[in-house]
């Protein structure tokens, strides 16, 4: 495994000091933004697409400090609800795709989106129970008439692109928000989909991210480490279902942290560990977005822990090999 960053975080810098950020910290890879919700000044979707030289440029800049791609994002709603954003959001993902070929990389970061309650709707429906019926028929509706049919299209798209790793990040407020639902997606729509796991939205459901690793097995692509701090006092009160602004940081439930801010070491030593015993061996893409710390702390803490716990290399010798029998 390796360590990345998500260069939104620098978004004020230019290209050669945040790659120069990340490489002095010991990072090997960085996770680039090219559309949606998550455009990075680091990677200009058009002008890299238009200008071979910018497209050069950034290559020689990530070459010089011994950076690779972890992966492109164009995490959007390409099935909102509103034509005209969908239209968008879609753009932006062919275009992305298109740039992943031209760089090499197989790996897109997405959000699986989330249409509206019906045909007539311009605003998405985040479906969370049954009933009244209305919300099952509709659920049925946003997975069958919409979400199914635009990603078994999309994923074949990415296929002739070169792009066989479609990274769905679980995230409440979309169709695919925790394990069950990421796996429907894989089955339904199409086998190059599967994970970019990021426990900091698992955590606040009450969802057990090391178990969560296994049952997603070999379709994790890309993971995110941020953590997520659970204000049990609130939680008793309120629950989890949190729909206030992340500036109110103390009156909230639960909010993101650095790594080791929200759950010590030992669980993010299981997760890594249940990580490479199904097999992962990719970028752990640091993501900050700790209210009370600047970017820079922030990055560097998560740094410092997971420097110490990631796997780096699988033993290819076993101890129980080299013992001498009796």
């Amino acid at each position: 495994m390796e360590l990345g960053v998500f260069t939104i975080l620098f978004n004020d810098l230019p290209p050669e000091e945040c790659f120069t950020k990340a490489a002095e910290l010991g990072l090997k890879a960085v996770e680039l933004g090219c559309g949606g919700y998550s455009r990075s000044r680091h990677a200009p979707l058009r002008q890299l697409l238009d200008e071979p030289e910018s497209l050069n440029r950034l290559r020689l800049l990530l070459e010089e400090r011994g950076l690779r791609i972890s992966g492109l994002g164009a995490q959007g709603n390409p099935v909102h609800p509103d034509p005209e954003q969908a239209a968008r959001y879609r753009k932006d993902i062919l275009d992305t795709l298109r740039l992943a070929e031209l760089l090499e990389v197989d790996t897109l970061l997405l959000l699986s989106g989330c249409p509206g309650g019906g045909p007539g709707d311009r605003t998405p429906n985040w479906i969370t129970c049954p009933w009244p019926e209305d919300y099952s028929r509709a659920l049925a509706y946003q997975w069958n008439d919409v979400l199914l049919p635009y990603w078994r299209k999309t994923a074949e798209l990415a296929l002739e692109h070169g792009v066989t790793k479609l990274a769905v990040e679980p995230h409440p407020g979309f169709c695919v928000y925790n394990t069950e639902t990421l796996l429907k997606l894989k089955n339904l729509a199409h086998p190059n989909i599967g994970a970019n796991f990021d426990p900091s939205h698992l955590f606040w459901q009450g969802i057990d991210p090391a178990a969560a690793i296994r049952a997603m097995g070999g379709c994790i692509y890309h993971v995110h480490a941020k953590d997520c701090f659970i204000n049990t006092g609130l939680q008793r009160l309120n629950g989890v279902l949190d729909a206030k602004p992340y500036r109110e940081f103390s009156g909230r439930a639960w909010n993101f942290r650095t790594v080791g801010y929200g759950h010590d070491a030992h669980v993010w030593k299981v997760m890594i560990s249940t990580l490479a015993e199904t097999g992962y061996n990719g970028v752990i893409s640091i993501e900050h977005e700790d209210a009370l710390m600047s970017r820079e702390e922030g990055l560097e803490k998560a740094v410092s822990l997971l420097s110490k716990i990631i796997i780096r290399h699988k033993n290819e010798v076993k101890w129980w090999e080299l013992r001498e029998e009796g």
